[in-house]
Formats: structure tokens, C-alpha cells, sequence
């Protein structure tokens, strides 16, 4: 892994891990999944106009559009969606915890169904990293945390590792900002008939709403995204979700400057827990004898 890919991981950690911090701000102020229907289309838009000012084509080939459509509807409807109904009633500290247990899922994924070698380090990372989520769950519930709302969180974590997957097939495409507004749109056609059978567009405006919504607009759905998509089209799905191990601290530590929020020492244990798990899985794949596959 060279210098600049370390650099996009660490730069979308940070940018990923923001996200929850201004999620939590929106939804306490505007209805979840109209927010997210907005930010998808003006998100989408942007990108859209400027890969198309920038010469790139919506021509893709028809690999390319099934991991657009499949990623637009698993990371951004799904994940995100759920995520933001969650927020409504946890912290977001605790959604950016249940959120890092992602590259363990895809680690899991790559061992289980494409048959990639995992040595007894990263089988160990995996069951560590699982048990951290396991200390924190059960401290929250006992703490009386939202458990839809944790449900919530585990099966967005599912969907996001699915879209980790599927993005294999678009990583290395010539049209990336094209790629990247188009998965943006897919998420506003998937998400608008809910938004607008579900919820009342109410919405309690301030400055720290429209900060907040722009800030996730352009850093979180836009810029890291395409971070992402280029940190996986350079390095692989498993070794870019690798970064996702800064973001338990990122997560909570944002959330705490910005929000307020505390961690209890249960989940102090489990936040170091998973961090080490899913480096222990990284140090596994860093062996000559591992594989994967990009």
C-alpha cells in the first residue's frame, strides 16, 4: 500500500466517520429519508455536471450500471437510509460503532463466499472484532439504547458490506465522478416513494441545519465517496474497508467535540476491541499467502 493510498484512506476515514455527527444534527431537526432524498438529488447533480463538464461519459458498461444500481440502492437507500431513521433515537457515536463493524462483514464475505485465504490471525481479528460489537451492544441495551433502532444500525452495516463488494466491478472506471453522481440519483429514486408516503416534510430550521446539510452534500456524499471509489479501484475492496478502523475513535471523538456525547467504559473495551480485530484481519492480508481479489 503506497504513500497517496494511505493518505485517500486516512482522508475518507475522517470524512466518513464526520457523517454521523452531521446525520444526528438533520434528522433532530427534518424528516430522515425526505433529508436524504435531497441531499442524494443535489449530491447526484453536482457530480453528474461535473464529470459531464469534465469530458466523462454515463456510457458505462452494463457490469458497471448493475454495481451503480446495486450500490446507489444497498449503500445509499439502505445503509444510509436506515442509519438516519436509527439517529432519530441513538447517539451517533454508537451508529459510527455498529457502522465500523463493516470490513470485518466484508473480510467474512470474502472468506466465506469467494473462498479468499484467511489465516488463523485474521480468523482471530474476526471473532475479536465481532465480540467488541457484542460488548457494546449488550451494554447499551442494558443501558436502555433503542434496540429497533440498533437493529436498524446492524442491517445498514449488512448492506453497506454487500455495496463494499459490489463496487469491485466500477473501482477502476475512466467516468469515476460520473459513476459516483449516478449511484447518488439511484439512492434518490429509491428512497423518494418512502420519504414521501412515510413523512411530513417538516422542518425546524436553523444555521447548524443548513451547515450541516451542506457539509454532508459536499464532504461525506459527494468527496468521499469518491474517495472511496478510487481507494478501492487502487488497493482492493478488503484492504480499503481496512480504514474503517479509524472510525469507532473518529466516530465518537467528532461526536463528542461537536455533540456532546460520552462513552461508558464498556464501550471505551469494545471500540478497542473491534479497532484491534480489523487490524489483526489487515495484518493477515499482509501476508505473501493471503489473496484478494479487487
Amino acid at each position: 500500500m503506497n504513500l497517496r493510498a494511505i493518505l485517500m484512506g486516512l482522508a475518507f476515514a475522517l470524512m466518513w466517520s464526520s457523517a454521523f455527527t452531521s446525520a444526528r444534527i438533520i434528522v433532530a431537526a427534518a424528516p430522515p429519508l425526505t433529508a436524504l432524498a435531497v441531499r442524494f438529488a443535489l449530491s447526484g447533480v453536482i457530480g453528474v455536471t461535473i464529470a459531464a463538464l469534465l469530458g466523462q461519459s454515463a456510457r458505462l458498461s452494463r457490469r458497471q450500471w448493475g454495481a451503480v444500481i446495486l450500490f446507489g440502492i444497498c449503500q445509499n437507500a439502505l445503509y444510509l437510509g436506515l442509519n438516519f431513521i436509527a439517529m432519530q433515537t441513538i447517539e451517533a457515536s454508537l451508529a459510527a460503532i455498529i457502522a465500523s463493524s463493516m470490513p470485518l462483514l466484508v473480510a467474512l464475505a470474502g472468506w466465506l463466499i469467494f473462498r479468499e485465504t484467511v489465516r488463523p490471525l485474521g480468523l482471530l481479528g474476526l471473532f475479536a472484532g465481532m465480540a467488541g460489537v457484542a460488548i457494546i451492544m449488550g451494554a447499551r441495551l442494558s443501558g436502555g439504547a433503542d434496540a429497533v433502532a440498533i437493529m436498524l444500525c446492524g442491517i445498514g452495516a449488512l448492506a453497506l458490506a454487500f455495496a463494499t463488494l459490489a463496487v469491485r466491478g466500477v473501482g477502476g472506471s475512466g467516468n469515476l465522478l460520473m459513476v459516483v453522481g449516478l449511484q447518488m440519483l439511484v439512492g434518490t429514486i429509491a428512497l423518494l416513494p418512502f420519504a414521501l408516503a412515510l413523512e411530513t416534510p417538516t422542518v425546524a430550521w436553523s444555521w447548524q441545519l443548513i451547515a450541516a446539510f451542506t457539509y454532508t452534500v459536499l464532504v461525506p456524499g459527494l468527496l468521499a465517496t469518491w474517495v472511496w471509489f478510487k481507494l478501492v479501484g487502487q488497493i482492493g475492496a478488503v484492504k480499503a474497508a481496512t480504514f474503517h478502523f479509524l472510525n469507532p475513535f473518529l466516530g465518537v471523538t467528532v461526536a463528542a467535540i461537536l455533540l456532546g456525547e460520552t462513552l461508558g467504559w464498556y464501550d471505551a473495551l469494545g471500540v478497542v476491541v473491534i479497532t484491534l480485530g480489523i487490524l489483526a484481519v489487515q495484518m493477515s492480508k499482509q501476508s505473501p499467502r493471503g489473496r484478494e481479489s479487487a
